[in-house]
């Protein structure tokens, strides 16, 4: 015997048109999918109303995010870096770098008061 029996043929055509049926099934039309309304938060109403082409508050705020641009570019970056330069690699003492006191040894005299700074006491041979 070879091939399909009968029932076997009649099966598989039967799976064969299920299988089409499902697969038209899957697709969608016009009026899908079915969703409910939507309804945004406070927030969310807030911006989508916001955003809205030709408000005036879009306008006045695209104004505002060019000129911080505009300055902070323009302006502010290189005078940044002017400034870095001027003090790190112009200036003999940078703005704000404090400048050590000459060392002190003893026997040394304090020029302000005079004084003179007395010899260090010999420490004995122990160790701490």
């Amino acid at each position: 015997m070879s091939g399909y029996s009968e029932d076997e043929k009649l099966r598989l055509q039967q799976l064969r048109a299920l299988r089409r049926r499902w697969l038209r099934d899957q697709e969608l039309s016009e009026r899908e999918p079915v969703l409910p309304p939507r309804r945004p938060g406070p927030v969310a109403a807030f911006w989508e109303r916001f955003l809205q082409p030709g408000g005036l508050w879009r306008h006045q705020l695209f104004k505002a995010y060019e000129t911080g641009g505009f300055v902070l570019t323009r302006v502010l970056v290189p005078a940044w870096i002017i400034l870095y330069y001027l003090k790190y690699h112009v200036m003999k003492t940078p703005h704000g770098v404090v400048m050590s006191n000459p060392r002190i040894f003893p026997g040394d005299r304090i020029l302000e008061t005079g004084e003179i700074i007395p010899p260090l006491k010999d420490e004995p041979d122990e160790h701490h």
